[in-house]
């Protein structure tokens, strides 16, 4: 009796298996599956009944560096990263031999021939599209294994040195175009209202002799002893100097 409790026992002990919170545990019995276990202690059959554990989190998988032929026919060397995560244990085992090699596999080429479908800028500035385009073709490959793909990102694009030159070449002309467009709106804008301010003043000049004080009395302000006089006042003192002889001779006579 007693070694028949120290057989039960042992055996017993030899079926125990500890599953964690992230795994589940599937079960084959002679080969076939039975059932998954759910994370904490479970009990199998000794030599009749094997659990493999698959991870249900999260993997995050670089995909190595790929050297694509864009659209525009530039070498460029694109690197990314993929997550993925496993929601169907059984599948997962059963349909596939290495989910992580396979998925790994399946994203290089997809960006390799995702990516060599867009031209080079838009490469740059369309990231976004591309990496859903490639979630997308990516997730449907890995569905029938049990697996989603959520995210695939473009991590680094590297490009020839050349083409780092032209590019910031064609940046840096850019932007003295710019500068050059503003300059001249500045112009425009400026001569307009001067030659606003000219109609004014032709239509009343007595804004003009108004300006010229105001102008003068800002240079009295830095105790400048230089004095502009003003060609316009100039005429003026000299009609007010005729205005006054004129005044002079005519009470004389």
């Amino acid at each position: 009796m007693y070694y028949l409790i120290v057989a039960v026992v042992l055996i017993i002990a030899l079926g125990l298996r500890i599953v964690t919170q992230y795994e589940k545990g599937v079960v084959f019995r002679f080969g076939r599956i039975v059932r998954v276990k759910d994370p904490g202690l479970n009990v199998i059959i000794p030599f009749i009944e094997q659990i493999r554990k698959v991870d249900l989190r999260t993997v995050t998988m670089p995909v190595p560096t790929q050297k694509i032929i864009t659209k525009d026919n530039v070498s460029v060397d694109v690197s990314a990263v993929a997550y993925f995560k496993v929601v169907d244990p059984i599948r997962s085992i059963v349909e596939i031999e290495d989910v992580r090699s396979a998925i790994n596999q399946i994203a290089q080429t997809s960006v390799r021939n995702i990516v060599g479908k867009f031209q080079l800028d838009e490469i740059l500035s369309e990231r976004e599209t591309i990496n859903k385009e490639i979630t997308n073709v990516l997730d449907g490959h890995t569905e029938t294994w049990g697996v989603v793909v959520p995210i695939v990102e473009i991590k680094d694009i590297e490009l020839p040195e050349g083409m780092q030159r032209a590019m910031a070449k064609q940046a840096e002309a850019e932007r003295e175009k710019r500068a050059k467009i503003i300059a001249a709106e500045g112009e425009f804008l400026a001569s307009q209202k001067l030659a606003d301010t000219a109609d004014i003043m032709a239509a009343h000049p007595i804004a003009l002799q108004l300006r010229n004080l105001q102008t003068m009395a800002e240079i009295a302000v830095e105790k400048n002893s230089t004095i502009i006089f003003p060609a316009q006042m100039m005429t003026s003192i000299n009609e007010l100097k005729k205005f006054i002889t004129g005044e002079v001779n005519s009470a004389s006579k």
